[in-house]
């Protein structure tokens, strides 16, 4: 081992890290001479730094005690990162094109060694704002998705495999009691985290916080997302978690992973493509009115899900005697299991869009807000662009359960805009 005991890295610490590292050092061909080290996390937990040499190259993160964007005033346990890797590792097994390979773990430096996705590739959110199309996006998204959802789930797994994988990552707690607090319960109350592009947003902020009925759904979402382990999930899956070019997809940082409801990880990735199409008219001007573009995010969200449906129910289909959920003597005909299918796809679409919404709540009026918004630089403009997404947010929040497919919440975008 390196380091017997935890140290926050600089260059030079890092440097003689690598060196007593065989996992590490090899990835470099042994060389050291012409290293370039470049820090880049500018996330709100960790540091990230890109290793590049002239015979190889490969990224390091490691988690630090306490949250980086506030400070040592915020604890944080440095274990996130043995979930991380955990997650990494399993997901990158289920779906390997999409999730960057693990090089070395080393626990007692919370220390994750794993592959460069190198230029072009770009974290999507950027992507989004500049107003770039993806072609393969909903593609590779639905293709994770489905994979690591269906098999971390017991369609696939038996009740005594599914339990030990659940006890292993029940000890992420703090980063789930993290994500309670801010995306369940911060934006429904006074909370000193809690901003808002005020003052445009002072009494939209004021009417979340008064409203019963949005007060009851959310009280419903918390509990399934606290108690239900249906299947192994990103925990953060927004569009800052994956890195793209036009023709590769990658999903990053699963630091928040554990099992929880599938919904969780699907209303992630799609309410953030929702924020991202409310933010265009922000960035519009007169050489792009950036029609044409919110025409292909709502696409994107449609395909992503209509894909996910489809590859999910047929990776069901060829495994429908695994797994302890559905017994094949119990659900013995065919007409039995279509019902059964049906069933389950559509309480995860209105589990998806109650967590979809929330996520999108929290982001305008909770503590961490997104760069689709934040880099609008006229604050009226902004806030007319984020009041459009939170009004859609709420409604979807409270009538979730109406939805019958993706087609009629692509219709409720349209109509908010």
């Amino acid at each position: 081992m390196a380091f017997s005991e935890f140290r926050p890295l600089d260059e030079k610490v890092l440097i003689e890290y690598i060196k007593a590292t065989p996992s590490l050092a090899s990835k470099l061909g042994n060389k050291f001479d012409n290293l370039t080290i470049k820090e880049v996390g500018d996330g709100n937990l960790n540091f990230v730094f890109i290793v590049v040499g002239s015979s190889g190259s490969f990224v390091i993160k490691q988690a630090l005690p306490y949250i980086r964007c506030i400070g040592e005033s915020w604890p944080m346990t440095k274990e996130r990162a043995y979930f991380e890797a955990l997650a990494l590792k399993e997901h990158g097994s289920l779906s390997p094109d999409h999730v960057p390979e693990v090089y070395h773990f080393d626990r007692t430096m919370s220390l994750i060694g794993m592959h460069y996705l190198e230029p072009p590739h770009i974290i999507l959110r950027k992507g989004l704002i500049a107003g770039v199309e993806y072609p393969l996006l909903a593609d590779h998204m639905s293709d994770y998705i489905a994979k690591t959802l269906f098999f971390t789930s017991l369609l696939y797994h038996n009740t005594t495999d599914h339990k030990k994988a659940v006890a292993e990552f029940c000890g992420n707690v703090e980063l789930c009691r993290l994500t309670e607090q801010v995306v369940f319960s911060d934006p429904y109350k006074v909370s000193q985290y809690n901003r808002w592009t005020s003052p445009y947003l002072d009494s939209d902020a004021e009417a979340v916080q008064g409203d019963n009925a949005l007060k009851l759904e959310v009280a419903e979402l918390k509990s399934l997302f606290c108690e239900r382990a249906q299947a192994l999930v990103h925990g953060d899956l927004h569009t800052g978690s994956v890195m793209v070019t036009h023709e590769s997809t990658q999903v990053i940082d699963p630091e928040f992973a554990f099992y929880g409801p599938m919904g969780f990880d699907i209303g992630a990735f799609l309410g953030n493509l929702i924020l991202a199409f409310y933010a265009q008219d922000g960035h519009a001007n007169d050489q792009n009115d950036r029609k044409a573009y919110k025409a292909w995010i709502l696409r994107t969200i449609e395909n992503t899900w209509n894909l996910f449906d489809r590859k999910f129910l047929a990776l069901w289909d060829a495994n429908k005697d695994s797994g302890d959920a559905y017994l094949p003597a119990i659900y013995n005909n065919p007409e039995l299991v279509q019902l059964v299918q049906k069933k389950f796809i559509t309480d995860l679409l209105h589990d998806t869009l109650g967590f979809g919404a929330a996520k999108m709540i929290r982001r305008i009026v909770g503590v961490a807000h997104v760069e689709d918004f934040e880099s609008i630089a006229d604050a009226s403009k902004r806030a007319g662009c984020e009041r459009r997404a939170l009004e859609l947010a709420k409604l979807l929040l409270k009538e979730r359960k109406k939805f019958q497919d993706i087609n009629e919440v692509i219709s409720a975008i349209l109509q908010h805009q």
